[in-house]
């Protein structure tokens, strides 16, 4: 088994760039895995670590934990009051707008409604000579994702509500998206990145910002949609 990529580490918090796929940790909301994010770091360091977040077992990217319970305490204050930055770079079905902010409400598994915003900004646009449907080609867009509150699931639902969902998403995308990604490219991971966070260090009160290559997956996306080098280009 590879060992997890750290991105991110001092005497009380690391961070890893978690590969799609793998689950955080055990909940009631996760369903069963054989292995999990806290117990690989935990084997990996040979020590006890916390999550201090999480992100969707399907995304891939910046994942933090810290070393002790204080820590995991402070930096969870931090993301339930919104004071995190986080952005996500997705590819998505379809054409988006060059910007736009996303407000539509969510409803939780408990059945309660919350506001939820989402600001994107579009980076590239791509169409493959793919037949699609009533379409002689396929239009995609890669989008850099902010989102300002902190829904189950939130970029997936707002991208899906706005008619771009995220390809390889499951159950809120396109399955004929989908299939034809498996079909054509045996892709089924889900293109959303965790890239970065931005957050206020809880010892030194300094802004700490951590940053996550993309993945191979997603990379190999970004190849075949003709980005790679405007890609890199447009980030720098």
């Amino acid at each position: 088994m590879n060992e997890l990529e750290i991105i991110y580490r001092d005497e009380n918090l690391i961070a890893i760039n978690k590969p799609h796929g793998l689950l955080v940790h055990r909940s009631e909301y996760s369903g069963v895995a054989d292995e999990y994010a806290v117990q690989r770091l935990r084997d990996q360091l040979g020590q006890r670590v916390h999550p201090c977040h999480r992100i969707d077992r399907k995304t891939g990217g910046v994942l933090l934990f810290s070393f002790n319970a204080e820590y995991n305490s402070l930096l969870q204050q931090q993301f339930a009051a919104n004071l995190v930055k986080k952005r996500y770079l997705a590819i998505v079905r379809g054409y988006t707008e060059d910007s736009g902010t996303i407000d539509y409400p969510l409803t939780n598994d408990s059945g309660k409604t919350q506001e939820a915003f989402t600001e994107y900004k579009t980076l590239k646009r791509a169409e493959l000579d793919i037949p699609f449907g009533k379409f002689e080609t396929s239009r995609y867009s890669l989008v850099e994702v902010m989102p300002q509150t902190g829904r189950m699931h939130q970029i997936r639902k707002h991208f899906a509500h706005i008619l771009h969902p995220i390809i390889g998403d499951r159950p809120h995308g396109c399955n004929k998206q989908n299939r034809m990604f498996k079909e054509k490219f045996n892709m089924t991971t889900m293109m959303l990145h965790a890239s970065e966070i931005v957050f206020m260090h809880p010892e030194t009160n300094t802004e700490i910002k951590i940053n996550a290559n993309l993945q191979s997956e997603f990379q190999h996306m970004i190849t075949i949609m003709g980005w790679e080098y405007l890609f890199y280009k447009s980030l720098n």
